[in-house]
């Protein structure tokens, strides 16, 4: 079958101790020529100057019409109140939601044709139901450009806001900048020398409060 779309889903920031985790988007025309945009892959696998890079053009291709993305950024407390993977379902929903809305995507009489789009996510992630077709890839970020660009999208999304709330008062000991969340020797002794912060997942903690 002749599809319209390629969409790419992924999430960043599943095991950090602290912050939101980060569900990314990416949708593009079947077709679309991935030299517009070098170097794409699982975001892991790029340096974080890569990474920017990458996003920074991809804005770009969004304003130019080439493209469209969207990121949704679930909270600690919701994964503390709700869990970690109804919290990605939950950004998963928003984020595509979103993309499903841009002026880039094909609509005729306000109606979606979800046949006509063929969407790949990463890992143990599930599309709505009403995209007929959908195939979950193992390791896809790296297999697949538009999960690839989608990892890059949530990861960099994800890392700026930890950079960016790292300079509150309430967040300088936790030094989020260098370590953006994640559970490094570091960040754990200032957790167990100053408690938790609101941006703390407080069901990922436990062991380390009782310090």
């Amino acid at each position: 079958m002749k599809f319209e779309y390629v969409i790419g889903v992924d999430e960043a920031g599943r095991g950090p101790l602290a912050g939101p985790v980060s569900v990314g988007v990416a949708m593009v025309p079947a077709g679309f020529n991935w030299e517009l945009i070098p170097g794409v892959n699982d975001s892991k696998k790029l340096t974080e100057k890569k990474r920017e890079e990458i996003f920074e053009i991809a804005k770009k291709l969004k304003k130019a019409g080439k493209l469209t993305y969207a990121v949704s950024l679930v909270s600690a407390k919701h994964i503390d109140t709700k869990g970690i993977v109804p919290s990605i379902t939950k950004g998963m929903h928003q984020a595509i939601n979103r993309v499903m809305k841009d002026p880039f995507n094909y609509v005729i009489n306000n109606v979606i044709n979800y046949a006509m789009y063929d969407v790949k996510l990463d890992g143990g992630l599930t599309a709505p139901k009403e995209f007929i077709h959908q195939e979950t890839i193992t390791k896809g970020d790296a297999k697949e450009k538009a999960i690839g660009l989608a990892s890059i999208m949530a990861k960099v999304t994800r890392d700026r806001y930890m950079v960016k709330i790292s300079t509150k008062t309430e967040f300088v000991p936790y030094t989020f900048a260098q370590h953006k969340g994640y559970g490094t020797k570091k960040h754990r002794e200032a957790i167990a020398e100053n408690g938790l912060s609101i941006e703390h997942r407080t069901s990922f903690c436990k062991n380390i409060t009782l310090l």
